[in-house]
């Protein structure tokens, strides 16, 4: 720098470059130059814009006002009126700036104090120096002591924003990136003024909303938001617009979500600069959790980070899960923000922007839990809505308006549209993507929680539908699938037990043998779910077998399958057929568990079912498929296909001689001869069916013990 004060090559004077530009700025107001009426040759003064500071050039600055020679006021308190007018601000300013080097603490204090009694009275006359004196601050407050000059200071920008606050916004905004400790101080200071807090977070706000595309202007703002929603207190002034910035903050995480994401991504420190810095997404998440936890519904964030919300809000698969998550933690939680986050909502279901269009569905689809929001609209519109999103060919909408008629299942009053919601539910268990079946069943099981539930109606509906779902590949849909069933038959269990639900009583026994098999299933949820609905069954149709199927879900224990397939067998006794064809299919299952679990329940309810109940072809095709399990990889299938085969021979040796004729050809006594099933006795005797015995299954089984990690030494 030049000579003079300013040209020591030092840092400028604090409060230099403030009061500099507050004196340009005033003085080119009043078309005054530069300078002081005195005689002395006066500096010539020129303030660039921006955080670089004022540069001064030549001369000196005099250490007193030349309009009074008097030594300086020692506080703001002894400043008359008259003081403040424009031509007295200009050399107080001018005077000060120039004093400033050698004022020490207490003229530093009285610096701050005098600035912001001068930005206060005369701020609506500084808009073109927003911008210097924001960069100012910023320079300066550093080395500003803490306490009284520090707090003096900050008042400078909460004065400023009072009438400026766009410009105050538009200039602190470029220099919070990347983040530092003043800036985010500044936005706190501003943040703790009830004066002035509310239109920064406003012009904060649409900072945000028109920053699309623009991701460092977005980031800046969204980091201004975190740093401001932290204070205590703050989120009282979002009063009026609470619900739009809750949504614009959780669409600004979609369009993070679904934006390409390279290694060289902005990152920032969170709010308070603990921690390592996050990603913008972090950021975001941080913000929205301020506002949260500012409004009193902390609960709602502890939700969240139970159900993994959070995690699941910044995933680009799952975002809007974590939409859904939000809008039901907020249901629980926050239900005074219901009715305006329903009435934003409205507008944004039709938006063009994608982002913004499926953040709000989400979240009008998870609102719809609420029953009082629910009825701000009329119900036919709500199904109306959510019917038109059946027809979309995005299978995204498609599910999210099957999860609302879910909800809207669960609102008294809505039941005559059961009509309505049927098709859709029914429909869509024919879809392809798993969210859409799952939500279709999760839907279906809502509506028959729901009193006066059309019991009959749905078990005809599902009677063809619901048993290959019982079977699907996906693990989820099994087990949703299951539970299904298990919710029909416990609404159902009066008319079962007085043998009034024709469909039911089919659909059960129709479905019996999955459920016994599915006792097996590698998917720990289908297979408590088939545990849970077994006892379902047993406790409508009074069978008395809840001990024995509990054993053989945790213990695999063969003696209690056979008092199963007993009592089933003597119960239904024509339906025998069914259930060994039904098992046969199970021989083929790619799971080795309950390729096992079929061979042992063929040879149980062969064992206990009369010839009279079995055909010659059926009892072929049976050693047929367990003669084919004897190359099996697993050992353990092999030995239990082995021991079953000699039940379903046993079974045709006590056929009347025409049939063993037919049944037994040369071919299939070869087969047995082989496998060790006949004895030297031939096919001429018919002794007494021994039980069969089967070894210790080597499958995990599903002990109790084992589901809680207890298990002791082996």
């Amino acid at each position: 720098m030049a000579g003079g004060v300013w040209g020591r090559g030092r840092v400028a004077p604090v409060g230099g470059l403030t009061l500099t530009a507050l004196a340009e700025g005033i003085q080119g107001i009043q078309g005054q130059p530069l300078g002081s009426p005195s005689e002395d040759p006066q500096p010539d003064l020129a303030a660039e814009p921006g955080c670089a500071g004022a540069t001064h050039t030549a001369g000196s600055v005099p250490c007193s006002p030349p309009s009074a020679q008097e030594p300086a006021p020692e506080g703001p308190s002894q400043a008359t009126q008259s003081s403040w007018e424009d031509g007295a601000l200009a050399d107080l300013a001018l005077y000060t700036a120039g004093c400033m080097e050698e004022a020490g603490y207490a003229g530093t204090q009285e610096t701050a104090l005098t600035l912001s009694s001068a930005l206060e009275a005369q701020g609506e006359r500084l808009e073109n120096q927003v911008q210097a004196l924001v960069c100012g601050l910023l320079s300066q407050v550093p080395s500003l002591a803490e306490g009284r000059p520090r707090r003096a200071a900050l008042r400078v920008l909460s004065a400023l924003a009072l009438d400026h606050a766009r410009d105050v916004v538009c200039a602190l905004l470029p220099c919070s990136l990347p983040p530092d400790r003043t800036a985010a101080e500044l936005w706190r200071s501003l943040s703790r003024n009830q004066r002035v807090n509310g239109q920064v977070l406003v012009q904060l706000l649409w900072a945000l909303k028109g920053a699309a595309g623009l991701q460092l202007d977005a980031l800046a703002a969204t980091h201004a938001l975190g740093e401001m929603l932290t204070v205590s207190g703050c989120v009282g002034a979002t009063r009026g617009f609470y619900p739009h910035l809750l949504l614009v903050l959780v669409t600004q995480l979609h369009k993070l979500a679904q934006g390409p994401r390279t290694p060289d991504s902005p990152k920032v420190w969170g709010p308070s600069h603990r921690g390592p810095p996050h990603s913008h997404a972090s950021c975001a998440v941080e913000a929205l959790k301020a506002l949260l936890t500012g409004d009193g519904s902390r609960m709602v964030v502890t939700c969240m980070e139970q159900a993994g919300g959070w995690r699941r809000l910044v995933g680009a698969h799952t975002h809007l899960e974590g939409v859904l998550l939000l809008a039901s933690a907020m249901v629980a939680h926050a239900d005074h923000h219901l009715r305006g986050l329903f009435a934003d909502l409205l507008p944004r279901l039709r938006s063009p922007d994608y982002a913004q269009r499926l953040t709000a569905m989400a979240f009008f689809t998870g609102l719809l839990q609420s029953r009082p929001t629910a009825r701000l609209l009329r119900e036919e519109a709500i199904l109306e809505r959510l019917r038109a999103w059946q027809g979309d060919p995005e299978p995204t909408v498609r599910w999210l308006g099957l999860l609302g008629l879910g909800h809207l299942a669960l609102n008294r009053g809505k039941v005559r549209h059961v009509g309505t919601l049927l098709p859709a539910l029914l429909g869509a268990l024919g879809e392809g993507d798993t969210r859409l079946v799952g939500a279709a069943l999760g839907a279906l099981r809502r509506l028959l929680l729901r009193p006066r539930a059309p019991v009959r109606l749905l078990s005809s509906e599902l009677r063809p539908r619901l048993p290959p779902l019982l079977d699907d590949a996906r693990d989820s849909v099994r087990a949703s699938a299951v539970g299904l069933l298990g919710t029909l038959v416990r609404r159902g269990r009066g008319g079962l037990r007085l043998g009034l639900r024709g469909p039911l009583r089919k659909l059960v026994l129709q479905s019996l043998v999955p459920l016994l098999l599915r006792l097996h299933d590698s998917s720990r949820d289908a297979a408590e779910s088939s545990e849970w609905t077994l006892a379902r069954c047993d406790q409508a149709l009074r069978w008395g077998l809840l001990e024995e199927m509990v054993t053989v879900a945790h213990y695999d224990s063969p003696e209690a399958l056979s008092r199963v397939c007993h009592r089933l067998v003597q119960q239904y006794p024509s339906c025998v057929p069914t259930f060994l064809s039904q098992t046969q299919g199970y021989l083929r299952s790619p799971q080795g568990p309950l390729r096992r679990a079929a061979a042992v329940l063929i040879g149980f309810l062969a064992h206990h079912t009369s010839p009279s109940c079995v055909s010659q072809d059926l009892l072929d095709s049976l050693m047929q498929d367990l003669g084919q399990l004897q190359s099996d990889p697993e050992p353990a299938v092999v030995s239990a296909a082995h021991v079953s085969a000699q039940q379903v021979a046993l079974l045709a040796r006590t056929l009347e001689p025409p049939h063993t004729s037919r049944l037994l050809s040369l071919h299939l006594l070869a087969r047995l001869a082989r496998l060790g099933t006949l004895t030297h006795q031939g096919h001429s005797a018919s002794p007494a069916r021994p039980l069969p015995v089967y070894t210790d299954s080597p499958f995990q089984r599903r002990s109790l013990a084992d589901r809680w990690g207890c298990l002791g030494a082996s």
